[in-house]
């Protein structure tokens, strides 16, 4: 068994995987005030509660979009299991070719989630990762990953909007039963769910129009099991696990 950890601005997310199955998974608010020995107890904590050795463990890997937060989980895992931790970045074998002007500025979990997306379900292939950011990214037909878009996720996008205005509240992102809200929380609601359903449906085209191609398109992340289904396009997997499994595949790509 290994832990696979994905650290992202809001969440981290931990995996416990033997065999490439998903045992258990466990989420955690994301603090970068957080010292390794305060990761490392509460690692130790998780293990212990799942009844695991973290010295018995074959080994982890880490990807983190949190630069103050790597080292010190690296540090944490480190100490915890008594192995080295692979962390997902430049050097790594990945399979995919980056394609872009900067390839080291890649988030690692863009990379991880085409990675996954590609060997799970194939290529060509657009991943939709809707967390503190709404990403797209694309991956051709000859695994060269191309690039994508970046924008604001919903939540960040609409707790912005209650604090800089007066009269907009913050709200529940759920989708309102139409779209044309009657009342302010309905209003807003329509606005980030199928307003981001609508988005999501004009960039894929826009993508595959300029691939000059139709992609398997794969959603992962919080918000996609609200969003992706007030979408017009009807052919989109939602995988909430999709990044777990890609680090276990880069994991065993790596070991």
């Amino acid at each position: 068994m290994i832990l696979a950890i994905d650290v992202g601005n809001t969440h981290i997310v931990i995996g416990m995987i033997e065999d490439g199955e998903i045992k258990s998974v466990v989420r955690l608010h994301t603090d970068p005030r957080e010292t390794a020995t305060e990761l490392i107890i509460k690692l130790r904590q998780i293990t212990e509660y799942y009844g695991l050795d973290p010295t018995a463990l074959e080994g982890s890997i880490l990807s983190s979009v949190v630069p103050r937060v790597t080292q010190t989980m690296k540090t944490a895992l480190e100490t915890l299991t008594g192995k080295r931790a692979m962390l997902v970045g430049p050097g790594m074998k990945t399979g995919l070719n980056l394609r872009i002007d900067e390839p080291a500025s890649v988030a690692s979990d863009l990379v991880v989630g085409s990675v996954a997306a590609a060997a799970i379900y194939g290529a060509p292939v657009i991943v939709v990762s809707m967390r503190t950011a709404t990403t797209l990214v694309v991956t051709d037909a000859g695994g060269v990953f191309r690039g994508g878009a970046i924008l604001p996720g919903v939540k960040l996008g609409y707790g912005a909007l209650a604090a800089g205005t007066s009269l907009l509240p913050e709200i529940a992102v759920l989708p309102p039963k139409k779209v044309i809200g009657a009342n302010t929380v309905d209003a807003m609601r329509a606005g980030a769910v199928y307003g981001t359903a609508a988005m999501l449906d004009g960039m894929l085209e826009r993508m595959e129009a300029e691939l000059g191609c139709a992609c398997t398109v794969v959603a992962t992340g919080g918000l996609a099991r609200e969003v992706v289904p007030c979408c017009k396009r009807a052919d989109i997997i939602v995988d909430p696990d999709l990044m777990l499994k890609g680090l276990w595949l880069l994991y065993r790509k790596n070991r």
